[in-house]
């Protein structure tokens, strides 16, 4: 009886860890994603390209592929009129999806779904970014 009230009380006590670790992932996630648009609004196209993940510079291997990219898909994300975050979910310890809903430079509404991982250097980087149009009201 003993062993199972310690592991219940281990388990309650538990209970809060990985909601708080959780909200630590999504938080530098989040900070990524905004050095990345806050960048992109700067024109600082080098800054924003050290937000891109292996995965996104072994695709883009320059500054000026990645921004072409960037150009051609992605406007709503190159130059936001503004944008909040939305919904965000850690899929493990080292990987975050996160909503943002931006207005684009056309004043429409866009939805950026991003995936992030966390580096070996402890840092957030954007392995991906799905962009669709939102019906969701600005504000």
């Amino acid at each position: 009886m003993w062993r199972v009230l310690t592991a219940l009380v281990f388990l309650v006590s538990m209970a809060g860890v990985p909601a708080a670790a959780g909200e630590a992932e999504i938080a530098g996630a989040r900070g990524a994603i905004d050095g990345q648009l806050k960048a992109f609004l700067a024109d600082d196209e080098s800054g924003a390209y050290a937000f891109a993940a292996p995965n996104i510079t072994r695709m883009f291997p320059t500054v000026q592929s990645f921004m072409s990219m960037v150009e051609g898909a992605y406007m709503p994300v190159r130059r936001p009129q503004s944008y909040a975050f939305g919904k965000s979910e850690q899929m493990s310890p080292t990987s975050v999806i996160q909503q943002v809903l931006l207005v684009g430079p056309d004043g429409k509404n866009y939805e950026a779904v991003y995936t992030l991982e966390l580096q070996p250097d402890g840092l957030w980087r954007i392995t991906g970014c799905s962009l669709r149009a939102s019906n969701a009201l600005s504000t």
